[in-house]
């Protein structure tokens, strides 16, 4: 069996402590390798540290998340296109939509997202988005500025009718632990309907802690530690009526081919 690759991370996020100590656990866990995403600029550097710091298990993303579009400054798009050809392997991550908070406001947050996707596009790098109940103005943005050729929805809760919609765009979709919540069983329903050779697995650590049963790895404060992603692989293994060792092993060829990683 294949190791596992977690599609989407921030290890950067300091909440989580020593970066060492968790890369250790996750690399014993069988981790082999990792999308660590950006969530603005202030982090990019962060992001790119640790990428220098273990070129062969991070995989950088640097992206601005909808929750800091305003923090965008003058000259951003250049900045970001310059790091992107930096680092070849690298990614566009976090970027998106999201109507769930109210501050920055959409009217904010989409012309960053058409931004990203343009330099996405123009690069032919992967964009992985983040939509929270906003999926016509993500749909409205893509007429605009047409997605790259691969994109992901990280912890994607959309229906099978949203996911319809954006299979023939390019789109992957990754799971995260935290819909092993018997609340919210439809989206492994939804996952049961998706071709699976465009089915991730991520941990989105430090958040989206899955139940306290499917926590291998526990952290104080209900963080997420990456290293639980082997249990969130297994559990929704099950779910999907398939052996462990094979969604292991397709996630990770899944993840591979989304960010074209070598």
């Amino acid at each position: 069996m294949s190791g596992w690759i977690d599609a989407h991370n921030h290890l950067q996020d300091a909440r989580l402590g020593d970066h060492d100590s968790i890369i250790r656990s996750m690399r014993e866990a069988g981790i082999e390798k990792c999308i660590v995403n950006a969530t603005r600029e202030d982090d990019w550097s962060k992001v790119e540290s640790l990428a220098i710091a273990h070129p062969d298990f991070i995989i950088p993303a640097f992206g601005i998340h909808p929750w800091h579009a305003h923090t965008a400054c003058p000259g951003w798009q250049e900045r970001l296109t310059a790091l992107l050809i930096k680092y070849p392997q690298s990614s566009i991550g976090e970027c998106g939509l999201d109507r769930w908070i109210d501050s920055p406001s959409i009217e904010i947050q989409t012309p960053i997202f058409i931004d990203q996707l343009r330099i996405a596009r123009e690069l032919n790098r992967c964009a992985t988005i983040h939509c929270l109940r906003a999926w016509e103005p993500l749909f409205d943005a893509f007429k605009h500025q047409a997605p790259p050729e691969k994109f992901l929805l990280h912890s994607f809760n959309g229906s099978i009718e949203i996911a319809h919609r954006l299979i023939p765009l390019g789109a992957r979709f990754s799971f995260s632990g935290y819909f092993l919540k018997p609340e919210k069983s439809r989206t492994i329903e939804v996952f049961r309907q998706l071709p699976p050779e465009l089915i991730l697995l991520e941990t989105d650590a430090p958040d989206m802690t899955p139940p306290a049963e499917f926590t291998t790895h526990p952290l104080a404060g209900n963080l997420n530690h990456p290293a639980n992603l082997p249990a969130i692989s297994d559990t929704l293994a099950k779910a999907l009526h398939t052996s462990p060792e094979h969604l292991a092993d397709l996630t990770r060829a899944n993840t591979v081919d989304c960010f074209t990683i070598s």
